[in-house]
């Protein structure tokens, strides 16, 4: 599996969409991938929720992994 993630322009997405392209590819369940994600989200943005932060998680995981998308998606600023 290929990381492909110098077109990502914001800090906390490209460190999201890598860290679960490499969870995913050693082996890690998807669920527990997902959840770790989430979690170094909300560790770069404390002010997030819970629930912000598994949206925007998902959404750029189904942008950048499973529809293999380029091109910008909503989340933060950084």
């Amino acid at each position: 599996m290929a990381i492909r993630t110098s077109q990502i322009a914001r800090n906390c997405e490209r460190a999201v969409v890598t860290a679960y392209k490499e969870l995913r590819g050693c082996g890690t369940a998807d669920l527990r991938a997902f959840q770790s994600c989430t979690t170094l989200y909300r560790i770069h943005h404390p002010e997030a929720s819970i629930d912000e932060a598994r949206r925007l998680v998902s959404e750029w995981i189904d942008h950048h992994v499973v529809r293999e998308a380029e091109g910008p998606t909503r989340g933060c600023d950084c």
